[in-house]
């Protein structure tokens, strides 16, 4: 039997705009990646999703983002190393209190967006998100893309890192994620990408946008919760899932 975490990024709605099928996709995830106010999500959204993750026996993480609401985070900024971190841990701070008052705990971070991609290749911003969970909760497992200098800036700061591939999106040949700038930078056939992932686990294996194949381990899986067909793309996976015998992890000693 072979073991994998399900993660997807959740609590995106904000005032009065409703973002994504929450309450509907935890139901099928083992993680939920919670947004902090930064580039998704406000005080009432945290609240109300970390209450549905409880109910649903799901993990909680927190995924800060660049200060960016107008743009969802996925606009590269370049701030000071200091400054990110002073961020990350506001808004571990600010996620943690949430879980606190409902009687749970935070169980990893994930970085969002603009943030996410550049600590896959910046060594720098890698070691401030990396420092700002040690700072704050070194018990946290840190998710990082898959062979990113982010997974390795966690490993190298003594934190458990779990490497991240994505159902839903495609990969250059170097490892990163295509831009979302780029046509091709999603997968919006859910077989496909449901068979995709099941090469990752079963071979460490992905094409790449130019026909070659990269190595790649994953240790958990992104499904976005803001698209359309997510929760249809989720109740899929995990139909596959069970006829391929891979069991959802709800415990980091699962794997």
């Amino acid at each position: 039997m072979t073991v994998i975490d399900l993660n997807s990024d959740l609590g995106e709605s904000f005032g009065a705009y409703k973002i994504g099928n929450d309450q509907e996709v935890l139901a099928h995830i083992s993680s939920a990646n919670v947004a902090c106010g930064y580039h998704a999500g406000d005080h009432n959204v945290m609240f109300e999703t970390v209450r549905l993750a409880k109910k649903a026996g799901v993990k909680i993480g927190a995924h800060p983002g660049y200060p960016d609401l107008a743009g969802f985070g996925r606009r590269e900024m370049y701030l000071a190393p200091r400054e990110i971190y002073h961020s990350v841990v506001y808004q571990i701070g600010a996620l943690g209190a949430v879980c606190r008052a409902n009687g749970v705990s935070l169980s990893h971070l994930k970085p969002h967006g603009a943030l996410y991609n550049m600590a896959a290749k910046d060594r720098v911003i890698a070691e401030a998100i990396a420092q700002a969970v040690q700072d704050t909760d070194s018990s946290l497992v840190l998710y990082g893309l898959a062979g990113s200098e982010l997974v390795k800036a966690g490993r190298d700061s003594g934190l458990i890192v779990a490497e991240e591939v994505f159902a839903d999106r495609t990969y250059q040949s170097d490892g990163t994620l295509t831009s979302r700038k780029e046509k091709n930078a999603m997968i919006h056939d859910p077989a496909q990408a449901i068979q995709r992932v099941i090469r990752m686990i079963r071979e460490g294996k992905v094409e790449a946008v130019d026909g070659t194949d990269i190595a790649i381990k994953a240790d958990t899986i992104c499904v976005h919760g803001d698209g359309p067909q997510a929760l249809e793309f989720v109740k899929q996976m995990r139909q596959e899932f069970l006829h391929e015998n891979i069991t959802l992890r709800r415990s980091w000693t699962d794997l």
